[in-house]
């Protein structure tokens, strides 16, 4: 056996690990003391006993803090994987000793907060009460790399770009189309037909750059001939789309699920435009070299049986033209 192999195999300890992720994360060795409380020759000592050891250098000094190097970006890397199943063993023998089924860590898409994760959290407490959900919400590329680092164990919202998931296994949820809207009062409700040329000048709300969904909207616009609008704001919050095309004369893009609000019940009229947009449906991803633990597993389940129960799009297109949510 290879010093290396002996190191890793026999000697390395889950305090290596853990300040090899503090000094990946702060990048500097006095804020890892800091926060480890110990003194910074400890941690600098500590760092040079495992390259040591390792025998590679895992981290250089550059003008903005240590920077991780390859060899460093490997051990990190495989570190907080192993500290992830760790705290998972340890969340899983509680759940164990309490007759639990554990916590379930989730990243969520700001679109997907109030209107099919209520209701899958809902049937998740009412079959295990003692299965605990912690919520993150955010965008996809910030929920990604939360996933991969192993503090998710799962993320719920329209499926990444296929590019985005190797190593990651998909569970397609729901077909959730797009569709343009505006309040009931806006001044395109009233026409019988809508072109897209009629769309121009009016203000819109628009996904964030770098959403799943501002690249296809931008491409449907210049298609038509339409350049992106000067007069926009840009969110993913469902309830604040909702509430500001009620006062405004704004032009939205919402998707099946978006439209289907368990709370919100403000009039939507969609707009009679088939975008043609091509997007993944909304899914569940997770890892694929870790299984999933058994709450993850029964909240995956929770959102399955949801999902279907949900009004196609053409039901929903249906009740808002005519108004039938007021």
């Amino acid at each position: 056996m290879s010093q290396l192999d002996w190191y890793l195999t026999v000697n390395l300890k889950a305090r290596h690990l853990r300040l090899l992720v503090a000094v990946d994360d702060f990048r500097n060795l006095r804020q890892v003391a800091s926060n480890s409380y110990i003194t910074v020759p400890a941690v600098s000592k500590a760092l040079g006993e495992i390259e040591s050891a390792l025998g590679v250098k895992l981290f250089e000094r550059t003008v903005n803090g240590l920077r991780a190097t390859a060899y460093g970006e490997c051990v990190v890397r495989q570190a907080r994987t192993v500290l992830s199943h760790l705290s998972q063993t340890a969340e899983e023998i509680k759940a164990l000793q309490t007759g639990s089924a554990g916590k379930v860590h989730v990243g969520a898409l700001p679109t997907l907060i109030s209107t099919i994760m209520p209701k899958a959290l809902a049937l998740l407490k009412r079959d295990s009460p003692h299965t605990n959900v912690s919520i993150s919400e955010g965008r996809m590329v910030s929920l990604l790399q939360d996933l991969r680092r192993g503090d998710l164990d799962m993320i719920v919202g329209r499926l990444p770009n296929r590019a985005d998931t190797v190593g990651l296994q998909e569970k397609a949820l729901l077909d959730a189309p797009l569709k343009l809207v505006t309040g009931p009062h806006h001044p395109l409700v009233k026409r019988k037909k809508v072109e897209w040329r009629d769309l121009d000048g009016f203000p819109w709300i628009l996904p964030p750059p770098g959403s799943l969904l501002r690249e296809p909207i931008e491409n449907t616009l210049a298609r038509h001939g339409l350049s992106i609008p000067r007069n926009y704001i840009e969110t993913l919050s469902t309830h604040l789309i909702r509430a500001y095309i009620q006062i405004n004369d704004a032009i939205a893009l919402h998707t099946a699920d978006m439209l289907y609000s368990y709370e919100d019940v403000s009039p939507i009229h969609v707009l009679p435009l088939d975008l043609r947009v091509v997007t993944r449906p909304l899914g569940v991803v997770w890892r694929a070299d870790k299984s999933l633990a058994p709450g993850a597993s029964l909240l995956l389940r929770c959102l399955e049986e949801v999902c279907p129960a949900l009004p196609s799009s053409g039901d929903l297109d249906a009740e808002l033209l005519t108004g039938k949510d007021e």
